[in-house]
């Protein structure tokens, strides 16, 4: 693990558990990283779901994560100051040899990556994930696993927040010697489910509270698994 993700993870983790004495110690603010990337697909959308992630977050984790979400690229070397990076869209995503080189030492050296299907990005983003990892495959995660029994219980497994095919919702993950390194939600929409409460008119307040409770248990789990 890179030295300064393992001190971010270390100092959140440290926070997550109360164990903080405020008197003598501040804990550092963090930002949550929204990857770019190429190939054309819409990677900026959900504009207004990481702020609202973050506070959340923020506020019913004890996280200290800065309330604007960070821009960064899946090449740069700006992706190891970030432990928790979110990646959505709709259409075509492209990583070169590089790209896919460095998001994979990230990933292996303690980063975490949730990947949010908008709807069609399935057949663009599993031929990429496996140009990072030709070795690993994405597995289905049990509706028992402790990834939906955080700080909120998702009895059922994921969510399902908007509708499209008729599908149920998936939560895939690629894991590496044990580690979740990359969680995928599929024909969920859950980023959908974090954005500004109105953004569609199909939201409810319940399916928001949902969204937002279990992006909650995704971060807490990736912070401190």
């Amino acid at each position: 693990m890179g030295y300064k993700l393992w001190v971010r993870r270390f100092a959140l983790i440290f926070s997550l558990s109360s164990l903080v004495f405020l008197t003598s110690f501040t804990v550092p603010t963090y930002k949550m990283g929204k990857l770019k990337y190429s190939g054309g697909g819409d990677w900026y959308g959900n504009r207004t779901a990481l702020p609202n992630l973050i506070d959340f977050c923020n506020k019913n984790l004890a996280t200290n994560f800065a309330p604007d979400e960070s821009i960064v690229e899946v090449g740069s070397a700006e992706l190891y100051n970030y432990p928790f990076i979110y990646m959505t869209g709709h259409g075509n995503i492209v990583f070169s040899d590089q790209e896919a080189s460095n998001l994979r030492k990230y990933l292996i050296g303690g980063g975490f990556l949730h990947i949010d299907d908008n709807y069609g990005l399935d057949k663009f983003i599993r031929p990429q994930m496996k140009k990072v990892f030709p070795e690993l495959s994405f597995v289905e995660l049990p509706s028992d696993h402790k990834l939906y029994n955080q700080k909120f219980k998702f009895p059922l497994g994921l969510p399902k927040i908007h509708e499209h095919d008729g599908k149920k919702p998936q939560g895939f993950a690629l894991l590496w010697k044990g580690r979740i390194i990359c969680y995928y939600t599929f024909e969920c929409d859950l980023g959908n489910g974090w954005e500004d409460f109105g953004t569609y008119p199909s939201d409810t307040q319940e399916s928001r509270s949902k969204a937002l409770k279990m992006g909650a248990n995704l971060v807490q789990y990736a912070l401190t698994q």
